[in-house]
């Protein structure tokens, strides 16, 4: 990590990996900015081992963090990361309360879909993860909120109640994995740099109708 930039962290979701298509979309955007410095971990499947790895990447961006990108879980994290350090975020179709509202889904046998690993996730893990919900963000404003209506697992609906206050940007269709992300980054990059997106931007992005990637 280069420590004399400003860092985006990039949080990838529940049995995701830096391979995702999201992941390297945003990755190969901030390569063409030689301002910032990127992370993007592999995190572990204990909750309590992810949050550390991200607490020692927070800790150790001497001239500070510049954003938090969280996907799905990833969002939930950065939630709990963004409202502990005073930071900004983007939240991706993000988790909201997981362990109350899908329950013990999380519960038993999992298997990541990019690595293959098949792990147990346990009960003890899910009791961890409850323990950083953040009910209420101190700085509403320090967010935004990327949301499909389609999401196939979440519903958007709850970002929307969470995070009011927030830059939200709610797009009619698409899926959980968040359709046509490409479209999005610059937007989350506008946020990093400026804290606020344009009014043109942001109707735009709000316009914009995702269409499902078949392939």
């Amino acid at each position: 990590m280069n420590s004399s930039l400003p860092l985006i962290i990039y949080i990838h979701g529940f049995n995701s990996s830096p391979a995702s298509a999201k992941a390297q979309q945003f990755i190969a955007a901030c390569q063409q900015r030689a301002d910032i410095s990127l992370e993007v971990p592999e995190l572990p499947h204990d909750p309590r081992m992810a949050i550390e790895a991200l607490e020692n990447l927070v800790k150790d961006a001497r001239a500070g963090v510049h954003l938090l990108v969280g996907s799905s879980l990833g969002g939930y994290y950065a939630t709990y990361l963004a409202d502990k350090h005073g930071c900004r975020a983007a939240l991706v179709n993000p988790a909201v309360s997981p362990v109350k509202h899908l329950g013990d889904g999380f519960i038993g046998m999992q298997k990541n879909l990019y690595t293959g690993e098949e792990y147990e996730f346990t009960r003890e893990f899910a009791e961890f993860l409850d323990t950083l919900d953040v009910e209420s963000p101190v700085l509403p404003e320090n967010f935004l909120v990327l949301l499909q209506t389609r999401d196939e697992v979440l519903d958007y609906r709850l970002a929307v109640e969470r995070y009011r206050g927030s830059v939200q940007v709610v797009q009619d269709g698409g899926s959980h994995r968040f359709e046509n992300f490409s479209r999005v980054v610059p937007a989350i990059l506008a946020f990093a740099d400026e804290g606020v997106l344009a009014q043109d931007m942001l109707e735009e992005i709000r316009r914009f109708v995702p269409e499902q990637d078949m392939h």
